[in-house]
């Protein structure tokens, strides 16, 4: 009784299909490059596995048994399935597979998303068959996710606290201070000092990777996370705070806000790639990475 398909069988399995194939003991000598009494015994041997006759061979000529002719059915899709698990193992060795979860830190510049756009484009012509999932949050919920195993990737303008994350740089976002029309410094060319610190600033209590903004208010009843929220105080006349010159801008050209004072008020965010460090990147993983990397090395 064949109780467990091992390799030894399958070398059986293949001569008993030869044979039958070629019509006969004598005749499989060429095709097996074996003489006839090895086919016997190796035939017997298989029979004894089995425990039952796979074909009648004497002066009658060859002929299968019943129970011969089922096996060699069997063994044909035995064959045919074995054929068909080489090939689609062998055509996973250079796909990537799986599934990435990355984050996006909120209100990104249009050029930064065409640039993780031109990444997961390049990864797509990759040979692979990953499922991706987007997903834009705040910074400190981006590293929350990281850590707790719900993100792959994340970019974002991380403190860069959290020992467990690796941060590479991405890219660099420039914040500048703004007002807005009814607020006592809008038309102000030059505000100075006392006249910023007499202002009410919007507070972001989630800190940037720089060591502090130019100008940080002495009073604040305004406080907010998200860059909209920031916008909407800031369009209040009643505050002033820091937004990313790509969010002002638009609101600039429309003469609804303004900047304060000069540059020296401003200050560059630096955004980066950031993964578990604990973790063991996939090969989907590495190569997003890269791709990632490269989009914006590019000039």
């Amino acid at each position: 009784m064949l109780s467990q398909v091992r390799d030894l069988d399958l070398h059986l399995l293949r001569l008993f299909v030869t044979v039958v194939e070629c019509g006969g003991f004598s005749a499989a000598q060429g095709a097996l490059r074996i003489g006839q009494s090895t086919i016997s015994t190796q035939m017997a041997k298989l029979e004894t596995r089995l425990g039952y006759r796979l074909c009648e061979r004497g002066k009658a000529g060859f002929r299968l048994t019943p129970k011969g002719e089922l096996v060699l059915q069997a063994t044909r899709r035995l064959f045919a399935s074995i054929d068909q698990f080489k090939g689609e193992t062998q055509g996973m060795a250079d796909t990537l597979l799986g599934e990435l979860s990355i984050g996006l830190s909120e209100a990104l510049d249009s050029h930064v998303l065409e640039r993780v756009a031109n990444a997961i484009g390049n990864f797509r012509k990759r040979r692979q068959a990953v499922q991706i999932e987007l997903i834009s949050a705040m910074p400190a919920e981006l590293e929350r996710r990281l850590l707790q195993d719900q993100l792959h990737l994340a970019i974002g303008y991380f403190s860069g606290h959290q020992q467990a994350l690796n941060y590479q740089p991405l890219f660099d976002e420039q914040q500048r201070l703004y007002c807005a029309k009814g607020h006592p410094l809008f038309g102000v060319k030059s505000p100075n000092q006392a006249q910023l610190e007499a202002c009410d600033g919007v507070h972001h209590p989630y800190r940037f990777s720089v060591p502090a903004e130019p100008f940080l208010p002495r009073q604040s009843t305004a406080r907010t996370e998200q860059i909209e929220g920031t916008l909407t105080f800031i369009l209040s006349g009643a505050h002033i705070g820091y937004l990313p010159r790509h969010i002002a801008e638009p609101w600039q050209a429309r003469g609804f806000v303004q900047p304060l004072g000069t540059e020296t008020l401003g200050f560059n965010v630096q955004f980066h790639l950031a993964n578990h460090r604990g973790r063991e990147p996939s090969e989907a993983q590495l190569a997003l990475m890269e791709d990632l990397k490269l989009a914006f090395a590019e000039t």
